[in-house]
């Protein structure tokens, strides 16, 4: 790491502006795609035509597996996944929705709970500011639910010379970076995101790790902002131990090794549709928030979906605060966990790697996601006595 670090540095980028000064974001994870075209009939040669598979009306209806599962998911299952003869895997035209205890016997909630859930999720996404029209909604979040599998990781293994150590240092002093430069938030899951697909798909030394991390958030940055820093001003922050040419080469090397293939959904959008769906606190949502960016910390929470980390901070943040429960409050939640993909297995274990990174989180060298959630602005949730009691925060999780 750079010697002198970055907090001392003199101000350099044209982004120390007020609040009200700097625009949105022009474009998001969830709006980077314009409006799919409506099939529109034309008079052509009928005899000439191929025969095409219309699609139904109705894209969004899905049915309701009769079949209880481990599973609680939406839009996708493994069992939902075919392999053919070659060896490829191939997706089924219609996925289901599994819920943790079934709906057999209730008809009346089997046409029930699809449409609040869908009406809810539509309702969360405008609300967010995540869609352009609200008749797509519907389709970008199964969407959403799909394509967040192509980038998974197999195994939480590193390069042999890098150690989950390293990567924490590393992502540690990105945070404190990012924070310095009042990106957006999904900035920094994306750069997160991209030094984990980097640091497997092409050769880095432990020299060029710093500039691994300056490199993915600078592509981050090109990809979710709407103002870039200057290179130099880069090279800056890294106290000049890189060059220009040095950092664009890595930036043509990390483009070339990932295809040029930098999308992402974070598990924040997850984790905000969630929230608001099930009609949670302010505060609840700042400790989800700061439980998420801890898992950023953890090298084995590559190996979960942004859903599952997203659900599993919720979960957490929820018992922590134990905050006084209404009847509306309880069925919104209830509605929001079928939202929730993968086991109960894998979601205690994601809340038990969270919880032990909270209680240590005061105690560590890599604490800036601990000081950034210190703030009032983020009404000092970092703080909570009830992060710091491991046993009892364990035991509730168990």
């Amino acid at each position: 790491m750079a010697k002198t670090g970055f907090c001392d540095s003199k101000p350099l980028l044209d982004l120390h502006k007020k609040a009200d000064e700097r625009r949105a974001p022009l474009r998001t994870w969830s709006n980077a795609c314009g409006p799919i075209e409506r099939w529109q009939p034309v008079e052509v040669d009928e005899s000439r035509m191929a025969p095409v598979k219309m699609e139904p009306e109705h894209r969004w209806e899905r049915r309701l597996s009769a079949q209880t599962s481990e599973g609680i998911l939406m839009g996708f299952h493994e069992d939902s996944f075919t392999h053919s003869a070659d060896g490829c895997v191939e997706e089924e035209e219609e996925p289901v929705l599994l819920y943790p205890h079934g709906l057999q016997g209730l008809p009346s909630l089997q046409a029930l709970v699809p449409s609040l859930l869908r009406h809810e999720v539509e309702t969360a996404l405008e609300k967010l500011d995540l869609i352009w029209d609200r008749a797509y909604a519907w389709d970008m979040f199964l969407d959403m639910a799909r394509t967040q599998t192509r980038n998974s990781f197999p195994t939480a293994d590193l390069p042999r010379h890098f150690t989950d150590l390293t990567r924490s240092v590393l992502v540690d002093w990105l945070i404190q970076v990012h924070e310095l430069m009042h990106f957006q938030e999904e900035t920094l899951y994306l750069a997160i995101h991209l030094v984990n697909r980097s640091l497997r798909a092409i050769k880095i030394t432990t020299v060029n790790l710093q500039l691994l991390g300056m490199v993915c958030l600078f592509l981050a940055a090109k990809m979710e902002e709407c103002l870039l820093p200057e290179v130099s001003g880069l090279c800056f922050l890294m106290d000049h131990t890189y060059t220009k040419h040095q950092l664009l080469r890595m930036e043509r090397k990390v483009l070339l090794g990932l295809k040029f293939d930098l999308s992402y959904c974070p598990p924040l959008h997850f984790l905000l549709l969630l929230a608001s769906v099930a009609r949670c606190s302010a505060k609840a949502v700042w400790m989800a928030r700061y439980l998420l960016e801890l898992s950023l910390l953890e090298g084995q929470c590559v190996l979960f979906l942004p859903v599952q980390l997203a659900g599993a901070a919720l979960c957490v943040s929820r018992q922590v605060l134990q905050e006084p429960s209404t009847p509306g409050g309880e069925a919104a939640w209830c509605l929001a966990s079928s939202v929730h993909v993968g086991s109960e297995t894998a979601l205690l274990r994601i809340m038990h790697i969270l919880a032990n990174a909270a209680a240590k989180a005061h105690t560590r060298e890599t604490c800036a996601s601990f000081i950034k959630f210190s703030s009032p602005e983020t009404m000092q949730v970092s703080r909570h006595a009830g992060l710091k009691n491991a046993p009892g925060l364990l035991g509730v999780c168990t």
